[in-house]
């Protein structure tokens, strides 16, 4: 494994005086913070659960980076921290946001000769696409937490095969298999604007 970024800072967490640890404990916090809420919001769809989450996750940082040990690069073990607590927040709220009418409106009001391209329109078009955020959203919003987490960590957040792995606790093989599936459970959501959009 190439050396992690990581490295100094968490070491520095884990050998330090108490104000060394202060320091490169705001060190992660700074450089984390943001990509640790935007997972948290991708995965539960509210800015509020993703607030809590984030706040949840840096604690959990806080008590338990003694423990980590380098098996894999610490934004992967981080990331595991945020997915499992996301997914957990979204499970206990259980009520999944639908697309509404207003936001397929919005989509439609985008059509223009550039956008549109039947033969190219593919679920990681969709996803590939930052302009239509909100649509994104709306469809990651109806698919199981399982689907949803795999399709931020891949598109939204670019992380490769192996990182999602490792952020999952599973084999490459594994992470392509699932990604296949959420394709499919993309295309059962968008249905007839998969074929009319190029995103």
């Amino acid at each position: 494994m190439k050396t992690d970024p990581d490295l100094s800072i968490v070491t520095a967490c884990q050998s330090g005086s108490k104000e060394v640890f202060r320091r490169a404990y705001e060190e992660l916090f700074q450089r984390y913070k943001n990509k640790v809420f935007n997972v948290a919001y991708r995965i539960t769809g509210s800015e509020p659960d993703a607030a809590d989450v984030a706040q949840e996750a840096f604690i959990v940082l806080y008590k338990k980076i003694q423990d980590f040990r380098f098996n894999s690069k610490f934004s992967s073990w981080l990331y595991r921290i945020v997915v499992n607590l996301s997914i957990d927040r979204r499970r206990k709220n259980s009520s999944k946001l639908v697309m509404t009418s207003e936001t397929i409106e919005t989509l439609q009001s985008l059509d223009s000769p550039e956008l549109v391209d039947r033969r190219e329109a593919t679920p990681e078009s969709v996803f590939g696409h930052k302009e239509f955020e909100g649509y994104v959203q709306s469809c990651i919003n109806q698919l199981s937490p399982k689907f949803s987490t795999i399709l931020v960590l891949r598109y939204l957040e670019d992380l490769s095969y192996k990182e999602i792995g490792d952020i999952l606790g599973c084999s490459i093989g594994t992470v392509k298999s699932r990604l296949s599936r959420a394709h499919k459970a993309v295309e059962a959501v968008l249905g007839p604007n998969l074929e009319n959009y190029r995103l």
